[in-house]
């Protein structure tokens, strides 16, 4: 249990001394460090239920405070300042230098998946997969931390208009191969295709299509073909999907997303059927389409019906989000699903959530949500896209800030090791940058800016906990523990550590990372103040210099704790 949250349940047994009842009481992070460190404010609202003088009350509460607290005192008409002891805090640091648990507090545990990632099979990934990726990475870990049983699944967009290009493609670059010759009788082989293909084939046949209506048609037809599960299509686009996804793991990797599950939409063919029988009760033909009514009496905006079945009889992304659910259910049986996925598809979760519902497709118990996010701009305020206006390939972004990262790198003889740091700083810069603005906020994207090694960003982060590492390495320190506190920069930075699990909470409960992310530059500026204040490695005291030893062990090891849900290494040295 964090420090917040004990001397929360210890002032409501104070409370109870004085006999009074109170639902809940919030040691808040006091604004005024002039009059304390944290604020006790029920006073106020004491007074209404029981009829009293919110000070007179103050004062009660104050008469029966134990010496965990210092410096109290009343301030207006009942405002409650206090410090935190020294015995107390040390005794509270003490506890956490190598016990991350004792700083949060764990959740009733709870089964969650998070639908993030989405990447499209035989498709660049691009910078919108990233914020996918990268946030619903962050929740994830963030979830697990917090004591939930978490998995992630990157759901594969491995169905649509991408795989008749590239069948398409492949037919024109390869017409002889034995899958397009209506006369061949034996068994199909596996298509062999190399990831350099496959980069190539969509583009050229997505440009193509658009200009030529009859290749347009024939990608339509191959479509539904695959969609259908008809040989030999459906075959090859399996295995182009195979090749596709080793390379789409690679990006993920390098973005250290670690998904438990890799389905898609071609895994939840199987359970179509299964689905539409639980659906079925609650579908009606319209324009020759099923469709399921989803509108409520007091919808504000026309929720349209959700179509399930085209007029052609085919199934579409619904179909298959609901198949997808149907599996979710009878494998995991899930508290809560969180979709990670941008904004634009609202209203479409919204119709598929609430037909999950309808059906009892899903039991009421289980928690649906889309957690959408806002877009990454270029430095126009606009979505990133290249300079002929197309968008922007999430491999040319990592491109850039790797080139721009190395240009502040010139020290390395060893290009390997230079290469290793470049990569962990290249993924930090983007991960912090991407993490930094809230969940829902549109943000400019400034590769100059997010490249720097001073202010908010992932560079200034990282070189300051290999500062600390260096440190720490250079010192032999056996006797890990804090006797003392020497200054007000070291306290400063105690008290940060005790509001950690108050920061994790409000990341969890409004899924964002923001809070973590101003949570890590506030904690290393504090020690590099600290830095500047004190000789640490040169200090004479060796009392002092273990304490500040342990100190640092504290916050790297909170620290490090911290970077790893946001998914960012440490490097070596910089």
């Amino acid at each position: 249990m964090s420090f917040i949250k004990e001397t929360e349940e210890y002032l409501k047994i104070v409370l109870k001394k004085c006999n009074y009842e109170i639902d809940e009481v919030v040691l808040e992070s006091s604004s005024r460090r002039d009059l304390g460190e944290f604020q006790i404010n029920c006073s106020m609202n004491l007074a209404k239920k029981y009829g009293k003088n919110p000070r007179e009350i103050a004062q009660e509460i104050v008469k029966n405070l134990d010496d965990r607290f210092k410096n109290v005192n009343i301030a207006g008409p009942g405002f409650i300042n206090v410090s935190i002891s020294d015995k107390y805090l040390l005794k509270t640091m003490n506890k956490s230098i190598n016990d991350f648990d004792t700083l949060i507090d764990k959740k009733n545990s709870k089964k969650i998946i998070i639908d993030y990632g989405g990447a499209n099979a035989a498709k660049a990934l691009h910078v919108g997969h990233m914020r996918s990726a990268n946030i619903g990475e962050a929740l994830k870990r963030l979830s697990i931390v917090l004591g939930n049983n978490t998995i992630g699944d990157v759901h594969l967009g491995d169905l649509g208009r991408q795989s008749g290009m590239v069948i398409s493609e492949i037919k024109k670059r390869k017409p002889d191969l034995c899958y397009f010759d209506s006369n061949y009788n034996g068994d199909y082989p596996k298509l062999e295709i190399t990831p350099e293909e496959l980069a190539e084939y969509y583009p050229c046949a997505n440009a193509d299509a658009k200009e030529n209506p009859e290749r347009m048609e024939e990608v339509r037809k191959i479509t539904a073909l695959v969609d259908e599960q008809k040989e030999p299509f459906f075959s090859m686009w399996k295995d182009i999907v195979e090749v596709s996804s080793k390379e789409i793991k690679k990006v993920y990797n390098y973005l250290n997303c670690n998904f438990e599950l890799w389905e898609g939409e071609l895994s939840s063919l199987k359970y179509i059927d299964d689905t539409l029988k639980v659906l079925s009760p609650y579908m009606y033909e319209s324009d020759g389409a099923k469709v399921i009514d989803v509108a409520n009496e007091n919808d504000k905006i026309e929720i349209p019906p959700l179509i399930v079945i085209k007029n052609d009889g085919a199934s579409i992304y619904a179909t298959r989000d609901l198949s997808t659910l149907y599996h979710r259910m009878k494998e995991y049986n899930p508290d809560e699903i969180w979709y990670v996925v941008d904004a634009r598809q609202g209203l479409y979760f919204e119709q598929v959530f609430r037909a999950s519902y309808k059906s009892k497709l899903v039991k009421k118990e289980t928690e649906l949500y889309h957690y959408y996010f806002g877009t990454m701009n270029g430095k126009d305020g606009k979505p990133f896209k290249t300079r002929d206006g197309g968008v922007l390939q999430l491999d040319d972004l990592l491109a850039m800030i790797k080139d721009e990262l190395s240009k502040k790198m010139n020290k390395y003889q060893d290009n390997k090791e230079k290469e290793e740091i470049l990569d962990i700083l290249t993924v930090a810069t983007v991960k912090y940058a991407d993490l930094l603005p809230f969940r829902t906020t549109d943000y400019i994207f400034d590769i100059e800016k997010f490249c720097s090694f001073e202010g908010k960003t992932g560079p200034y982060i990282l070189y300051t906990m290999v500062r600390i590492k260096s440190i720490l390495e250079k010192t032999n320190c056996k006797n890990i523990v804090l006797n003392e506190i020497y200054g007000e920069t070291e306290r400063n930075i105690y008290i940060k550590i005790l509001e950690l699990s108050r920061i994790l909470n409000k990341a969890y409960n409004e899924k964002t990372l923001s809070y973590i992310c101003e949570y890590l530059f506030e904690i290393c500026s504090l020690f590099n103040k600290f830095y500047s204040e004190c000789s640490i490695i040169n200090e004479e005291d060796v009392k002092k210099k273990d304490n500040y030893i342990s100190m640092l062990t504290l916050i790297y090891n909170v620290c490090s704790k911290l970077l790893d849900i946001l998914a960012i290494k440490i490097p070596n040295r910089m």
